[in-house]
């Protein structure tokens, strides 16, 4: 059964995402302060976390930063901060999504399920597919990366990304093409996650600059060499 963790201080958040839940098959944890949050996340091993960055004792960005030393789990953040720059801490920091409160409660049902679908979704890449580049070497199948044979490690969708930038190489893809190629066409945010999670992926390349362009008012293009 796929497991869900919700961590809220707010006893009615934590009722109302667990009731709309539990019908749809998951099975939910509940905690309601940063410590105990991290406890249950690395003792239920939950597929998703929803996690609201106001939280006593641990504030959900610490409690982010620490899950993502250990995982990739996909973590959707809660906040009623609407600040853009607030959300853009957050993605930075390794979530995933986010949802600002006040939300509809089968609008964030139906991010999960999004989500989850793509997790669980099967390999789509023949057996022993390899996309080799000069410096950069995906295997797709296994969803790992090197750079000079270096190892990267890359969440799910860091890898996603780089995948769709990789197999249409010398070719701009807009941010609306990455997000229908990376997070579906049931995606509810804002095209920004593109541009936070691309930066993340640059970052870990080393000389991501050179490899993943910006092509100004359009998107974005992968420029490494073929083999």
């Amino acid at each position: 059964m796929t497991k869900i963790l919700v961590i809220d201080d707010e006893p009615a958040i934590l009722t109302l995402i667990s009731a709309y839940l539990k019908p749809e098959g998951y099975e939910v944890f509940t905690a309601s302060d940063g410590l105990a949050g991290l406890k249950a996340a690395r003792a239920f091993k939950p597929d998703l976390v929803l996690l609201d960055i106001m939280l006593p004792g641990m504030d959900g960005l610490e409690i982010l930063a620490r899950l993502r030393r250990e995982s990739n789990v996909y973590v959707i953040l809660l906040t009623a901060r609407t600040e853009e720059t607030d959300k853009i801490v957050g993605l930075s920091v390794g979530a995933d999504d986010y949802v600002t409160k006040p939300f509809s409660p089968r609008e964030l049902v139906a991010r999960i399920k999004a989500a989850l679908r793509r997790i669980n979704a099967a390999p789509t890449a023949e057996a022993g597919e390899i996309l080799s580049f000069r410096r950069v070497r995906l295997d797709v199948a296994a969803r790992t990366v090197s750079v000079d044979d270096q190892p990267v490690e890359l969440t799910a969708i860091e890898f996603d990304l780089l995948h769709a930038l990789a197999q249409n190489r010398g070719r701009v893809l807009t941010r609306e093409q990455l997000l229908e190629k990376v997070w579906g066409g049931e995606y509810f945010g804002e095209m920004r996650v593109v541009d936070v999670h691309l930066g993340h992926v640059r970052q870990k390349l080393g000389g991501g600059e050179n490899l993943i362009a910006t092509v100004r008012g359009v998107g974005y293009r992968f420029e490494d060499e073929p083999l």
